[in-house]
């Protein structure tokens, strides 16, 4: 006997969750029966794939006083965005929508609502989907005559292609978008009556699947397409709806996009293994033949391309092409150069917090500058040789700003001081490269200084 497959299992099959957030959805589908008795209605959770394009239904649940949308399971089946476009817009921008009508994968229309389920940091991992049986009878083409439909405004102006079918496969209504398709591809007229195999025969394995509603992607010539099937309004319709959109025009885009994203993270590595060079000439110029009294000074330089360049092994590491996470910059600048200027003192700690937040590579640039000129000053100047030392370093959104705070337990700041080129650096790059203001001031147990700037995603 085969095993119904969990929650998890779905999750580990086909989304990237997380471990905890599967937990989280686990949880939920304990609970969804009472969920559905509670609202007398199909409660479902659902799951972005992999790929992005679909979701898949994880859990699902009927009230015990209602009779249920579906005739058969529909746990591990797909769910697309051309026909319960709320799902996916819920998933996208984590924005509840409430009484919004939908197609089910049996192709049924139903009255649905659609909350997000949030996981660490925030983060959309699933939808929670109500769904009611529309009561009113679904217009079908039966109810109207074909001449009324040909003149039809609506189907006139659509840019899909419209093909009606009745259960011998012959066509029984085509819109101009079709008619053109027909034309276009196979070189004839697109006559009524006719086969949609005549026109089409790689068309079988589609008609003959026994999913209500399909969505498949596939090649005709020198054309990539679309096909969407569905059985019309009621499930006892003999008549079946074929949709097809030529996405030859988006697929070239998407070629063209890829074949830029690779040459872009091509100059990355490049520059990311330049600097990586700069920064082994300075590590050998230190070993062989620097003074003793210059050997602080080619570490700070050091220090200061392998901060430029954490920017580009980030990126390298990621999906992104030209993006970074501002949170894990910081991180391993700073857990670098504590391990390099601070690792004589076995009693110097570094913390982080704050959340992540996505920023353009340029800006990371100077970003990474300065939190290694503020770390750096804070395990040079803060601490006294011996003592214990601990540096914090916080990342918040402020309405449209990101402000950076770097705070230690050390001596604490003097303005009287003679000013070093490090905060000049800070200063300079803070206010010419992110529009931002600088602060540094003496606080009640060490130094705080704050970096405030436009978050431009």
């Amino acid at each position: 006997m085969e095993r119904t497959m969990t929650v998890r299992d779905l999750c580990a099959l086909h989304t990237h969750l997380l471990d905890s957030d599967i937990q989280i959805l686990e949880n939920l589908s304990t609970n969804l029966p009472l969920i559905a008795d509670l609202n007398k209605a199909n409660v479902f959770i659902d799951c972005p794939v992999r790929e992005g394009k679909h979701a898949i239904v994880v859990a699902e649940a009927c009230g015990h006083s209602v009779k249920s949308v579906y005739d058969h399971p529909v746990v591990g089946k797909f769910a697309y965005e051309a026909f319960e476009p709320a799902v996916f817009y819920v998933l996208r921008t984590g924005k509840d929508m409430f009484v919004n009508r939908a197609l089910t994968q049996e192709g049924a229309m139903v009255q649905q609502s659609v909350v997000p389920i949030k996981g660490e940091c925030n983060r959309v991992i699933a939808v929670l989907i109500m769904e009611k049986v529309i009561h009113e009878e679904p217009v079908s083409f039966n109810q109207f005559d074909r001449q009324d439909q040909q003149n039809s405004l609506v189907p006139e102006f659509i840019e899909e292609s419209i093909f009606l079918i009745n259960n011998q496969n012959r066509l029984v209504y085509t819109n101009p978008a079709a008619i053109n398709l027909v034309s276009e591809i196979c070189l004839t007229d697109c006559v009524l009556g006719e086969s949609i195999f005549d026109y089409f025969p790689g068309f079988a394995d589609v008609l003959a699947s026994k999913e209500d509603i399909l969505m498949k992607e596939m090649n005709i010539g020198k054309k990539i397409i679309q096909i969407k099937k569905f059985h019309l309004g009621n499930k006892n319709s003999n008549e079946t709806f074929i949709i097809i959109r030529d996405l030859t025009e988006l697929r070239d885009k998407e070629r063209e996009l890829i074949s830029k994203s690779v040459a872009i993270r091509e100059i990355h590595h490049r520059v990311k293994n330049n600097l990586q060079t700069v920064a082994s000439l300075l590590r050998l110029q230190m070993r062989l033949g620097a003074p003793e009294e210059s050997k602080p000074h080619l570490l700070v330089s050091l220090n200061r391309v392998l901060s430029i360049s954490s920017v580009y092994e980030i990126i390298l590491a990621s999906s992104q092409v030209d993006h970074v996470d501002l949170l894990e910059l910081i991180r391993k600048i700073g857990d670098m150069i504590v391990h390099t200027e601070g690792q004589a003192r076995q009693c110097l700690s570094i913390e982080y917090r704050g959340e992540l937040h996505s920023i353009d590579s340029d800006i990371g640039i100077s970003v990474a500058l300065v939190v290694n000129e503020l770390i750096h000053n804070c395990v040079k100047h803060a601490f006294k040789e011996g003592t214990e030392g601990n540096i914090t370093v916080c990342l918040q959104k402020d309405g449209p700003e990101l402000e950076l705070q770097v705070r230690d337990d050390g001596i604490g700041y003097s303005p009287a001081v003679k000013p070093s080129l490090g905060l000049d650096i800070i200063r300079m790059t803070v206010e010419n490269d992110l529009d931002g203001e600088f602060s540094i001031q003496r606080i009640k147990e060490g130094t705080l200084a704050s970096v405030r700037f436009p978050y431009k995603r």
